[in-house]
């Protein structure tokens, strides 16, 4: 540095940028301004540069654009739902049914939307199924009544609050009441057992009503009616998909000839009434049922025409459930009045029954939950029954005994796998039951379950005749 000072040793320092004179202009001009705001030249801009897109412009071609943002796809915050696959086939061989039980995918969407604005705690609520079933013939014959087709209608109701002791819920849900694990005395509400069967979800047990539900409450009693103004049957066997046992026929019907019935369909004529009266004391709670309607399956036959129909019914009953030991117990019976064979003398329409039940559930190891039921039925006016029977017909038994015992072991973090067998045995008719199952959630939106269902007995009893039906299954789910 000593050298350079040398050299120079009369030159002042520099002056930054912009301070220095410019000897070409007067003495009196100030220092220049920053880029933009000094007076027009040749190179400067006539303001700041706007952003690219505003100026009014064309890009360079050499000019990149800036780089936009990836955004995840998401549904409404309002709208859920799951993507399925399952498939199941039968694990012996049913000349009357295909080989294959299941082959379907479908997705359910559902869209939940309070409108408190409109109604006093106003909310609607829509949950659909898209389906693709591989084992139907015609995908375009849709059945909303009937869950078939390439759509299935589950739920679409409106519900609110009109006064602060009342709900109203009107439109298409799914009910449910009673105390009973998989066996129902006091829920007449529609089940599809075809579904059951072949080893869909367990959620799809329960067919959808189309009824109007009033909830009252009050600190002594709380009352539920539910009037459904055209009948709604269960999604029973039929032939259709499940073959069993007919006597008309004296061996089995399967798809090639499904049973014919007449179903009541006349609105606000052929209605059914449910109502259910309900409190707590202490940490038990009591219930009182009541139904007006008709038998939820194909009970009765003509004889000169050989088609099934379904005869009127009244269902009284009760229930109790609560703590009893490490566990919980219930017990619930009803009684149901046949009105179209009161007396019991027609052999063609199921007679009066009394039902009991008697369950018990306890965690009985870590993770580990064990449950019994005892189901007892009981035919009324059984020798009149027996008198009326045509020569020749073989008779049921007065009483039929059922237990059941249901294995759940939760295992892993978070109990992501999930083992369980739900087993069925009559202790009257000598057959039995089985559903094992397994159930793994591998991640919080993926789930994976196999299960089967197994029947064993003879031809002409209730599990019995399901055994040539004997299928395993398995299903992908994927839920957002």
């Amino acid at each position: 540095m000593s050298a350079w000072v040398a050299k120079c040793p009369a030159q002042e320092p520099s002056l930054p940028v912009g301070l220095a004179e410019d000897p070409s202009k007067e003495s009196t001009q100030g220092p220049s301004l920053p880029s933009g705001l000094g007076e027009k030249t040749e190179t400067a801009f006539d303001g700041p540069t706007l952003p690219s897109g505003l100026s009014g412009e064309k890009p360079s071609v050499k000019q990149e654009e800036p780089q936009k943002k990836q955004r995840s796809w998401k549904l409404p915050p309002d709208m859920s739902g799951y993507w399925e696959i399952r498939s199941g086939v039968r694990v012996q061989d049913d000349p009357l049914e295909d080989q294959v039980s299941l082959a379907e995918t479908r997705l359910q969407l559902t869209y939940d939307q309070y409108i408190a604005y409109y109604f006093p705690s106003g909310h609607f609520h829509l949950t659909s199924d898209l389906i693709f079933d591989a084992t139907l013939d015609d995908l375009n014959d849709v059945d909303l009544e009937d869950g078939e087709g390439w759509i299935d209608l589950r739920e679409t109701w409106l519900s609110l609050t009109p006064l602060d002791f009342m709900d109203l819920k009107a439109g298409r849900q799914i009910l449910t009441w009673g105390t009973g694990n998989l066996i129902f005395l006091n829920d007449l509400f529609p089940k599809d057992y075809r579904s059951f069967f072949l080893g869909r979800d367990l959620e799809y047990l329960k067919a959808p009503s189309d009824a109007v539900k009033m909830s009252f409450y009050s600190e002594m009693v709380n009352v539920d009616i539910v009037y459904t103004p055209k009948f709604d049957p269960d999604r029973y066997v039929n032939g259709s998909r499940l073959s069993f046992y007919d006597p008309a026929l004296g061996t089995l019907r399967g798809e090639n000839m499904p049973m014919e019935v007449e179903r009541p369909d006349k609105w606000f004529d052929d209605d059914e009434l449910a109502l259910r009266m309900y409190r707590s004391m202490g940490a038990y709670e009591l219930a009182a049922y009541g139904y007006i309607g008709f038998w939820k399956g194909p009970s009765g036959m003509d004889p000169a025409t050989g088609r099934r129909f379904f005869p009127d019914l009244t269902v009284l009953g009760a229930s109790l459930r609560g703590p009893v030991g490490y566990g919980i117990g219930n017990t619930e019976f009803s009684w149901y009045d046949s009105r179209d064979d009161s007396s019991g003398t027609n052999p063609f329409v199921q007679n009066s029954e009394m039902r009991f039940l008697l369950g018990y559930e306890q965690e009985v190891a870590a993770d580990l939950t064990l449950g019994l039921q005892y189901y007892l039925n009981y035919m009324l006016d059984y020798h009149r029954y027996k008198k009326a029977l045509p020569p020749g017909a073989s008779d049921r038994n007065r009483a039929r005994h059922w237990i059941t015992v249901d294995f759940t072991q939760e295992l892993m973090a978070q109990n992501q796998l999930v083992l369980s067998l739900f087993v069925f045995y009559s202790l009257s008719e000598n057959d039995c039951y089985f559903r094992p199952k397994v159930t793994y959630d591998f991640t919080d939106n993926w789930k994976i379950q196999i299960g089967g269902n197994i029947f064993t007995g003879k031809q002409k009893t209730f599990f019995g005749q399901f055994e040539e039906n004997s299928n395993v299954y398995a299903a992908v789910r994927y839920s957002f």
